[in-house]
């Protein structure tokens, strides 16, 4: 309980710092995305009440009583195990979130949260609850390879949840506070570009708390003002895409080409771009 009135707390605070330091400027539906997103979001955390946490904390305690998973090869301190399996965890959710870009079927249900037509902090909420279904299987793996203990679970899970909340805002942080945090930590900035119109910067920035792993694997952008930006999916950016009933339903009907616009047009960025740095520094 303590938990989820803390996370409902930040919610809130960022919900109005977004109001007061908008990052990038506000799509007129407000309201209707905030209804969806919310409707969405109650039916996704019931997945990961009633499935998702179970699953998770279940194999977490099963493979500590029985030293199973791979911190348990060689006997380590607790601070440095716990150490390990924090960054274990959000590694693995780096191909976890790759997974569902490129995996077809997972793509499908991934691509409820980015057809959102616009970016803030309700759009982290904004999951299918088949993606979520769908993420229990991937935490048996995890978990139980990686052999953590229920309260590293559950740790990681709470900064989890508070960096998605964080990232996905649409918080105006200053300039040289954003790329000292970014460093280490995946701001709105960074995840912004991740929910482009443009298939190639659509295609980077996978991280969820730590962004070392973008930079590890080559997949970091962040060279794209967000005036920039055109937040969605091209073939899914009409006005009846993002009613309750078809984001339920899309991963269930026939497929559009994604990154197209409905004219057949792709969505592509200007190559006189200003360099990388200059438009960090202008974002």
């Amino acid at each position: 309980m303590t938990v989820m009135l803390v996370f409902m707390g930040f919610f809130l605070l960022l919900f109005l710092l977004e109001a007061l330091f908008p990052l990038r400027y506000r799509t007129p539906a407000l309201l209707h995305r905030l209804l969806i997103n919310l409707c969405v979001a109650v039916l996704a955390f019931a997945v990961a009440a009633t499935v998702v946490r179970p699953v998770g904390l279940s194999l977490a305690g099963w493979a500590s009583t029985r030293s199973f998973g791979l911190l348990h090869i060689v006997a380590l301190p607790a601070v440095v195990q716990f150490g390990l399996a924090f960054l274990l965890m959000d590694l693995t959710f780096y191909y976890w979130h790759l997974a569902n870009h490129r995996i077809p079927v997972l793509w499908r249900f991934h691509n409820v949260h980015h057809i959102d037509p616009d970016l803030d902090v309700s759009t982290a909420l904004r999951f299918h609850l088949g993606e979520l279904l769908l993420s229990a299987g991937f935490r048996v793996l995890q978990v139980g390879l990686i052999g953590l203990s229920p309260l590293t679970y559950i740790a990681y899970e709470s900064v989890f949840q508070g960096s998605t909340l964080f990232h996905h805002s649409n918080v105006r942080l200053p300039l040289r506070a954003e790329r000292l945090l970014n460093r280490v930590l995946v701001t709105p900035r960074m995840h912004g570009i991740h929910h482009s119109v443009v298939e190639d910067e659509a295609n980077s920035n996978y991280s969820t708390v730590f962004s070392w792993w973008d930079r590890l694997h080559r997949s970091v952008r962040l060279d794209i003002p967000q005036s920039a930006l055109v937040i969605g999916v091209p073939a899914y950016h009409e006005p009846v895409d993002n009613t309750l009933w078809h984001v339920l339903a899309l991963p269930f009907r026939a497929q559009r080409t994604y990154w197209r616009w409905p004219d057949g047009s792709r969505p592509t960025r200007d190559t006189t771009m200003t360099p990388v740095r200059r438009s960090w520094m202008r974002a």
